[in-house]
Formats: structure tokens, C-alpha cells, sequence
């Protein structure tokens, strides 16, 4: 299989330079040169993803979920089991239950589970890793910001001076998937899983289509989170299509165009310094995907 790398959002190189012009002029022409050499993967370069081959399932049936560790559409390592903080399946009714970790089994580079539907009705399925420390030299932790997304902490670097210091970082990851069971919609869509950051749909997925927007809460302990840089895209016939980039709003609510059929993800990476630690940073990262026809 060909791996498709999907063009970058047009706005992500319009948002990271507002962003570093609005702080100071630039003057660091390395800086700029690490920017266009990583457009080209800024899309979903290092993310995590529950990922169905199809988002509608019959009841009553067996169905594989994908745990995706690298990109949306390759994995490029299987999540281990002692990674996994929760693993959550929430049924139409709002049953919550927890699929033991022995249910995974690994295929090459991607964990796989298995999951029972039942009655007909609007499914999510949970997952989020415990925390992990990363230290990585100066040029490399801004050429990382730049791949994921992060024009803020980036800008933030510049305007501080510290573009040449080094990052010792803990990230975790919070991935959601909504799927449609046989045809009848519930509310079960917008249930809160609790996890440290969140992507909440306003409105079922299964009830929108093409060229309506998608609104989602985003959510970091349980709080709006106001002006999050908001990713999003499809995958439909082999292809990755990227939606344009977004921030939510006072409300800590994106707004998301969908604008074509396929399996679409929408993420965010919430970054902040840590001070008087033995890190200098913590991110969390949030995904959700669901399909649209």
C-alpha cells in the first residue's frame, strides 16, 4: 500500500506566521527554513487515533477497532498494554464498560480490539495513555512543534529567546471514535468520558451531512478551552483530504465544514511551560474520529 502524507492546511502556515509576526519581527531565517521543511508533515505526523474500517455496524455483531500510533492513516508502533490509563465503551443506553486489556491482540505495528455491539443506537469508544517524558535538543523540539501544529508554543519560544534551549516534556493521549450502530441515532454521542483533555461533539455526526458544519467542545479538566488551535481532515478512496485549521471560541466550541464523505478525525495538542519541575513542558493530545457518507 502507498502511504499518502496529506498536504498541509493552508492555514497552518498563515497561523504560524501572523502568530511569530505578531510577536516581533522575524530575524531568525533558520527558524523560517525549519518551518517550510516541515509542512509537508504538519498534518498528523505523530498522533493516535481509534480508527474503524467502517463506522456503521450492524447489531448484534463483532467489529475491530485499530488503536493508529504515528499517522491517520499508518501506524508506525502497537501501543503497549501498560500504557493504557482506560479503555472505555459506551453503549446506546449510556452503559459504560471497560473491555479488559487482555481483549488486545497486535497486528505488526497496530494494537487491535474487538468489540460486541448490541442494540441499534450512536456507540463511543474510549481510550488515553498514561504520561510519558521526552527530552529532546532545541532544533528538534521546534521542528516537532512545527510538524504537530503547535504555532503558539512556537512563537512563544521566539518572543522568549529560548529557541535554543532544550525540551524535557510529558505528554499523554486521549482518543475518542463515535460509530453508528444499524440506524436508529441516540444522544450517546456527546457523552463526557472524563479524561484530561476531550473532543466533545455538539451534534451527532450521523445526523449531519455533507457541506453542514460539525460543532465540538474542547476540553481540558473538564474546562472550555478558549483559542485552541483546532486540526482536522478525511480520509476517503485512499486519499487524505485536510480540512482548513481552526481555534475555538469563548466558549471553547470548533467549528468544523465538512466538507466531503469519508473517515474524518478532528485533534488538538493542548501544550503548556511547566516551571520549578523537572519538566518544561506537558501537552496533551485529544482526537475523535467518526465517518460521514
Amino acid at each position: 500500500m502507498n502511504i499518502h502524507i496529506a498536504s498541509p492546511q493552508p492555514s497552518f502556515w498563515n497561523q504560524t506566521m501572523t502568530t511569530l509576526k505578531s510577536s516581533s519581527s522575524i530575524k531568525h531565517i533558520g527558524l523560517l527554513a525549519l518551518l517550510c521543511a516541515c509542512l509537508l508533515v504538519a498534518a498528523n505526523a505523530h498522533d493516535m487515533f481509534l480508527k474503524f474500517d467502517s463506522y456503521f455496524l450492524n447489531p448484534n455483531s463483532r467489529a475491530t477497532v485499530r488503536l493508529i500510533n504515528g499517522t491517520f492513516r499508518t501506524s508506525e508502533n502497537a501501543v503497549t498494554r501498560d500504557r493504557m490509563a482506560d479503555v472505555s465503551l459506551v453503549k446506546p443506553a449510556g452503559e459504560r464498560t471497560h473491555p479488559p486489556l487482555t481483549d488486545w491482540r497486535d497486528l505488526g505495528n497496530t494494537a487491535l480490539l474487538t468489540l460486541q455491539t448490541g442494540e441499534a443506537g450512536t456507540y463511543v469508544a474510549g481510550l488515553y495513555t498514561k504520561p510519558r517524558e521526552l527530552t529532546m535538543n532545541a532544533a528538534a523540539f521546534n521542528r516537532y512543534l512545527a510538524q504537530e501544529g503547535l504555532p503558539d508554543t512556537l512563537a512563544a519560544r521566539k518572543r522568549d529567546g529560548e529557541l535554543t534551549r532544550e525540551s524535557r516534556e510529558r505528554y499523554s493521549k486521549h482518543v475518542k471514535a463515535v460509530f453508528q450502530v444499524g440506524e436508529t441515532h441516540t444522544d450517546t454521542y456527546k457523552t463526557v468520558l472524563g479524561y484530561p483533555v476531550e473532543i466533545i461533539p455538539q451534534q451527532n455526526p450521523y445526523e449531519l451531512k455533507t457541506g453542514q458544519t460539525l460543532e465540538v467542545l474542547c476540553v481540558k479538566g473538564g474546562q472550555p478551552i478558549v483559542g485552541q488551535y483546532v486540526l482536522a481532515g478525511r480520509e476517503f478512496k485512499g486519499k487524505e483530504v485536510a480540512a482548513p485549521s481552526v481555534r475555538t471560541d469563548q466558549q471553547g466550541v470548533a467549528r468544523i465544514v465538512l466538507k466531503g464523505p469519508g473517515r474524518w478525525y478532528v485533534k488538538f495538542i493542548h501544550m503548556s511551560p511547566v516551571k520549578d519541575a523537572p519538566i518544561n513542558y506537558e501537552s496533551k493530545w485529544a482526537t475523535l474520529t467518526f465517518e460521514l457518507r
